[in-house]
């Protein structure tokens, strides 16, 4: 047996938001996810890359730290880690045998993340870790990440449109699915926010009796450096919003400092610049030619991507891009696209992927002055088209559009970081 096959039953029960199903499921199991103290952090954009600054910095601190985020890029056990070590396939494959055992058959089926998150909770338990950093998969209320009464701190690091089917039409509706997570006296750390989603935090915050801390952002000292509280540090990860990102965790650090927990300044500095988050602004080597990747999704990460872009000042950018059929097509390309810029547009494999020519139409009508929109059948072939423009040494190419199509990009292709 191998993960996919175990998990293959409860695909196509897809987004079923609640909490009873979970609930059940770990309260079989002898309620593991009560068994060591949680960070959990949502937000629309950013909380991946938190989530990987505190996982470096705890486990550089000395702690056990357990790692749980959504979705992988080329396999599952990306998704369960400890000490930044993933989970091995036959471990996992054991963890979901043993959550099917604890479902009653005879009432509703759990969703596939609930399955995964029923095996995180179970084997960061197994293991006995000191503390868990658990990320939000969908909104945050509702998802089943949300099961723990107590967490040490929680954190929301952005909120913009997102999964607007299931969290609600506006800012404001989002922002409370988010802010769903925030428990009864435990902390809160506050990325910067639209205001209709400060309100709504700040609102909740205040009702459950929650410190809540919004710090401002990171002062970049020099290329790859930041500083915050007198505390200068190396920021690996790329874009002006790691700023923002890196401040949530420090903030998160800080609080865990003063609730005892033993954090060196070393351990910071240390842990922070050995942070790795890949698919996002990530420079890669690919076939001798430098190529930027990004998962960005949704509008919000789309704006993010736009301005990095755009601080390499070259005069050219391809975007080799795939999108998923629910996403947001028209902001996504408002924030992207730019007159002269070429949009080579590929299908997600193995995915609900968007219909093409629908994109090029959608394109060519917000971007007219593109320089060129087309379709080509693989992200490989378009690829090679966006380098064999030998007339532009001054291109940038960028693959983004779906985390899907960088997870299928990795999985089928030799590259080497630089």
């Amino acid at each position: 047996m191998n993960i996919d096959s175990l998990l293959q039953p409860y695909q196509h029960f897809g987004v079923n938001l609640g909490l009873s199903r979970i609930v059940k499921i770990l309260t079989k199991l002898g309620s593991p996810h009560q068994q060591f103290p949680i960070i959990h952090v949502a937000g629309s954009n950013g909380k991946g890359s938190v989530c990987a600054y505190l996982s470096s910095v705890l486990t550089e601190a000395g702690y056990r730290t357990g790692l749980y985020t959504s979705p992988h890029l080329v396999n599952w056990t990306e998704r369960i880690c400890i000490n930044k070590k993933q989970i091995t396939e036959e471990e996992f494959c054991k963890l979901i045998i043993q959550i099917q055992a604890a479902i009653d058959l005879t009432e509703e089926s759990p969703t596939q993340f609930e399955v995964i998150t029923a095996a995180a909770w179970l084997y960061f338990a197994q293991q006995k870790v000191d503390i868990a950093i658990i990320e939000v998969g969908l909104g945050g209320r509702l998802d089943a990440t949300n099961v723990c009464d107590n967490p040490l701190v929680t954190v929301i690091t952005s909120i913009s449109l997102e999964h607007c089917q299931q969290l609600g039409p506006t800012v404001t509706h989002i922002a409370r699915e988010k802010a769903g997570i925030i428990k009864k006296s435990c902390p809160v750390v506050m990325g910067q926010l639209p205001v209709e989603a400060q309100e709504v935090v700040r609102s909740r915050s205040l009702e459950l009796q929650c410190p809540l801390i919004a710090p401002s952002p990171a002062e970049q000292t020099s290329p790859g450096y930041a500083k915050y509280n007198n505390i200068e540090y190396p920021l690996p990860l790329q874009g002006e919003i790691q700023l923002h990102n890196s401040v949530l965790a420090l903030t998160v650090l800080e609080i865990l400092q003063q609730k005892g927990w033993h954090i060196t300044q070393e351990s910071i500095i240390t842990g922070m610049g050995k942070t790795q988050w890949p698919g996002r602004m990530q420079w890669i080597d690919w076939n001798n030619h430098q190529l930027l990747i990004d998962g960005a999704h949704n509008p919000g990460s789309a704006v993010v991507l736009r301005n990095y872009v755009d601080t390499w000042k070259r005069k050219n950018i391809t975007w080799v891009m795939g999108m998923l059929a629910t996403k947001d097509h028209s902001e996504i390309f408002q924030a992207l696209l730019k007159p002269g810029d070429k949009l080579y547009i590929v299908p997600v494999p193995e995915s609900n992927s968007a219909n093409l020519i629908e994109l090029v139409e959608l394109a060519t009508t917000i971007c007219p002055q593109l320089q060129n929109c087309t379709t080509y059948a693989d992200v490989f072939l378009a690829l090679d088209a966006a380098y064999s423009d030998t007339d532009n040494p001054d291109n940038l190419v960028v693959l983004s559009g779906s985390l899907y199509l960088i997870g299928y990009f990795f999985r089928n292709q030799q590259s080497v970081s630089v």
